[in-house]
Parts: structure tokens; C-alpha cells; sequence
């Protein structure tokens, strides 16, 4: 299934979350009940600006972004990461207040119930979420799917919390479960956000994609022909590696282009979304570089 069908599933499932987890809270006046159904107010809010965000990050490349727009996706994590820690701060502040005006609790059973349905819809669309942005390389769809994971066990701390007010009669439990709710989902956020700045930055290929790359350089690798200056970086769905391959000065340019191409080819079919880009140098040169060029004046 494609990344926006699942985000487009995501606004759905949000917008059906909202009004059980409303309910919910209307009819028990939980505040824990209310601080669920705030963060689902950030899930639909976070699903409609990551498929804004996968909608750019899928246009081609063109003159003015000439390796294309995938990184918008990493604009979409650090959104979300920003709606989560505002939404958890909303939630202590409830919770503070109600622990200063501390209020009965009505008709739990319903209100767990609808909680648990809203909880299970999410799991089920968060589960695949995860398992797709696995396939797609999407940090989007895996913000969006941990961000689903997240509401489900905070739900499930709800329930937990409003089944122990429930037989205890101990109405402070409400409150002090909506504030462990929050500090939850505080530490997603930033996690999401940090992900998102990380990816900014432009940093290396994962261990696992690294690994593809240097097994597929090692069936080239020949006494006369060899890979160093070896750098990746990823972009959203897009993986780059740029390095230098040595092979004997006395080989003739066609044939040096050739090797080439069959080795960006098996890059390529290795590691999907990959772009390579490899220099030719003879084996008796080594590529000098300006070591304080990035130093500032």
C-alpha cells in the first residue's frame, strides 16, 4: 500500500478516534479521558501536514532541487514532534488543575469502552503504518506510525488508571494518570523532533544500507582496482554514497566508464532509491583534499 493511501487511512482513523475519545470524555468528565483525546486532535493534525509533506517529497527533482525534495518528509517528523510536546503540556496543565478542583467520575463504562474500540482501530492502522514505512524507507509514515503506537499505550494506561479509580473511588488517580500520560508522550516528541533535525543535517546511511554498499563494492574489489573517499548520506527515501574508484592507468576510458556503470547498476539493484556517484582515477593517484576548507575564516 502506497505512503498517502495510509496517511489518507491515518485522517480517517483520527477523525474516528476524535469523536469516540469526545465522547468518551463528555460522558465521564475524565481528564485522563480528555488528555487521549487531545493527542488524537494532534495525531489528525500531524497525518494531514505528513501527507502535504510525502506529496512534495514525491515531486521529481528539478533546476532549482536538482537531488529532488525528499527531505520534506523530515519537516513532517519535526512538526509532529512540535504538536506532540504541545499537546503534552495542555495535558499537565488539565491535570494540574484538576487536582486543585478534583471532580467525581460518571458512567466509566462506557467511556472505557469507547476508549478501548478507538484504541484497537489504532493499533491495527499503526501496525501496518510501521511495517510500510519499513518497506518505503518513509520517516513520515514511521512518525505518523509512532505516533499511533504511542496514543495506543497511552490509552491503554487510561483505561488502566480509570478501571483502578473505578473499584478504588480514588478520583487523584485521574489526574496523576493524565500527567504520566503526558510525560509520555512528551519523550516521543522529542524523539520525533530530534529525528527530524538529525535527517536535516544530512547524516550517514544506516548501519544496515552501509552494509549493503560495502558488500556489493567487495565483488569488484580486485588487486588492481579498489573504493576509498567512500561518503553516504540519506534525504527521506533517497540514499546517496559518493566515492573514488581506482583502476590501472593503462585501461582505456570506455572501458574504465564501463566498469563503472556495472558497478552504480549493482548499487542500485542492492540498495533501492540509491544514487551513486562514483569518480575515475588511475591507481597511481590519490585525490587531494583542502583539510581546512570547511574551517571558518
Amino acid at each position: 500500500m502506497q505512503v498517502r493511501t495510509l496517511l489518507k487511512l491515518s485522517i480517517a482513523a483520527a477523525i474516528a478516534t476524535i469523536a469516540m475519545k469526545s465522547a468518551a470524555w463528555w460522558i465521564t468528565d475524565s481528564v485522563g479521558l480528555l488528555s487521549d483525546a487531545m493527542e488524537s486532535f494532534v495525531n489528525l493534525a500531524s497525518a494531514l501536514f505528513a501527507l502535504a509533506m510525502v506529496t512534495i517529497a514525491q515531486r521529481p527533482a528539478d533546476d532549482d532541487h536538482p537531488f529532488g525534495h525528499t527531505k520534506a518528509e523530515y519537516f513532517s517528523s519535526g512538526f509532529e514532534g512540535l504538536l506532540i510536546a504541545g499537546a503534552a503540556v495542555g495535558i499537565i496543565w488539565a491535570a494540574v488543575n484538576r487536582f486543585a478542583h478534583p471532580q467525581p467520575l460518571e458512567s466509566l463504562g462506557w467511556g472505557l469502552a469507547l476508549a478501548v474500540i478507538s484504541s484497537g482501530l489504532n493499533w491495527l492502522l499503526a501496525h501496518r503504518m510501521m511495517r510500510a514505512s519499513v518497506e518505503q524507507r518513509s520517516i513520515a509514515l514511521e512518525a505518523d506510525a509512532r505516533h499511533l503506537y504511542t496514543d495506543v499505550w497511552t490509552s491503554a494506561g487510561v483505561v488502566v488508571g480509570l478501571a483502578a479509580v473505578w473499584f478504588t473511588g480514588w478520583t487523584w488517580l485521574d489526574p496523576l494518570l493524565a500527567i504520566g500520560v503526558a510525560l509520555n508522550i512528551l519523550r516521543e516528541g522529542v524523539h520525533l523532533a530530534w529525528r527530524s533535525v538529525d535527517g536535516l543535517m544530512d547524516s550517514a546511511v544506516e548501519p544496515e544500507v552501509r552494509a549493503q554498499i560495502d558488500r556489493t563494492l567487495a565483488q569488484f574489489e580486485h588487486p588492481t582496482i579498489r573504493f576509498d573517499h567512500l561518503v553516504t548520506r540519506r534525504a527521506g527515501q533517497r540514499r546517496f554514497v559518493d566515492m573514488h574508484m581506482h583502476m590501472p592507468a593503462g585501461w582505456t576510458l570506455g572501458r574504465a566508464a564501463a566498469l563503472r556503470t556495472d558497478v552504480e547498476q549493482a548499487l542500485m539493484s542492492e540498495v533501492p532509491g540509491l544514487r551513486a556517484s562514483i569518480q575515475l582515477l588511475p591507481s597511481d593517484v590519490e585525490a587531494q583534499f583542502n583539510e581546512h576548507e570547511a574551517t571558518p575564516p
